[in-house]
């Protein structure tokens, strides 16, 4: 089949992008361009670019006259919200005005968003959370992003969409910013150390409603809604489509370990773990593991993700409605990303 269009998948090494990237190379129609710090694994035709730096993106971007779509899912972190939106708002701006200009074949920009938009990571929020709710007080970045975005496109040919999944887990090593590469983590180290498979979090964390996204099913999500008029110049909530509590979930993980767990005890990870890289180090000679122990587990972002004692869910029938009845079983998707992480040496 002849490739009718173009990708250019910004932010190609996080788990979202890489995994949308694998997901656009399988379809025969897509010429597939990703973009990243470092050059890409495999073969995979790379943009090496800073989004920061706006005299780089002009030159490195100057020759995307065939792309039709941009996937943005580029994320700087910074260690606090306010401080997110000056980074995160010069890539994005940077990559839509450079692409705008270099490619007349344009026809659609999607970018990811998350449940921030709904005041999430800050405590209680309406769930299940509607595409159509009122937006937090700023600054936050992914509000922001969309309001330029939909301002930018005003008489316009190209479209938009935004898709906001939940806590995305997927196969991507190497990155820290991972719950479920963080879980393996911990359940291993707790395997070599001898010590149950504790739930970290706080107290009230372990029995809410929660939800994730499967990065493999936001893939064909996000594709599904830039290739589709219906869903042009939206939001999107997309998930699995199950709920879940930690109090159920759990003791399965540890099962697939072969771990007994115990009742849970609130454990800051990011300072219990703090000097756990030896175990680690032991792990990884033992067993010819491929990442050392940084580039597996961020563990503030455990923390954060094992503090949320509320509800943590959105409403994401507005997708089903337009046509996107994918499904992914949460219980199964963490048994096949562990597999992935055994078969691939990034877990013993």
């Amino acid at each position: 089949m002849e490739q009718s269009k173009t990708a250019l998948v910004v932010g190609a090494s996080g788990v979202i992008g890489k995994n949308l990237l694998a997901y656009l190379q399988l379809l025969p129609e897509w010429k597939v361009i990703g973009t990243s710090r470092k050059p890409l694994p495999g073969n995979v035709d790379t943009i090496v670019v800073d989004l920061l730096d706006a005299s780089d993106v002009a030159a490195k971007f100057a020759g995307l006259g065939d792309v039709t779509h941009v996937f943005y899912t580029a994320y700087q972190d910074k260690p606090t919200w306010a401080e997110l939106v000056a980074p995160n708002m010069a890539m994005f701006r940077n990559v839509v005005e450079t692409v705008e200009k270099a490619s007349t074949k344009l026809e659609h920009i999607s970018f990811m968003q998350g449940y921030k938009v709904y005041g999430a990571h800050l405590g209680p929020f309406r769930t299940p959370a509607r595409e159509d709710d009122p937006p937090i007080m700023l600054p936050e970045f992914m509000t922001e992003q969309q309001r330029y975005i939909a301002a930018a496109q005003q008489g316009k040919a190209w479209s938009w969409s935004a898709i906001r999944p939940s806590v995305v887990g997927g196969f991507a090593p190497g990155n820290p910013l991972n719950l479920i590469s963080l879980i393996a983590v911990y359940a291993s180290i707790c395997k070599e150390l001898n010590v149950p498979f504790r739930f970290p979090g706080k107290p009230g964390a372990y029995h809410p409603l929660m939800e994730i996204t499967d990065a493999d099913l936001l893939a064909k999500a996000t594709v599904w809604a830039a290739t589709n008029a219906a869903c042009a110049n939206q939001a999107f909530n997309i998930s699995n489509g199950d709920l879940f509590r930690w109090e159920e979930l759990w003791p399965k993980l540890g099962r697939y370990f072969g771990l007994e767990t115990a009742p849970p005890v609130q454990l800051p990870l990011a300072e219990v773990m703090r000097d756990k890289a030896p175990v680690w180090d032991t792990l990884r000679e033992r067993h010819e593991l491929q990442y050392g122990y940084e580039a597996l587990s961020a563990w503030p972002f455990g923390d954060f993700v094992f503090s949320w004692d509320y509800d943590f869910l959105a409403d994401g029938s507005k997708a089903r409605r337009l046509g996107f009845h994918e499904y992914v079983d949460t219980e199964q998707m963490f048994y096949k990303i562990f597999d992935q992480l055994r078969a691939n040496k990034v877990i013993p």
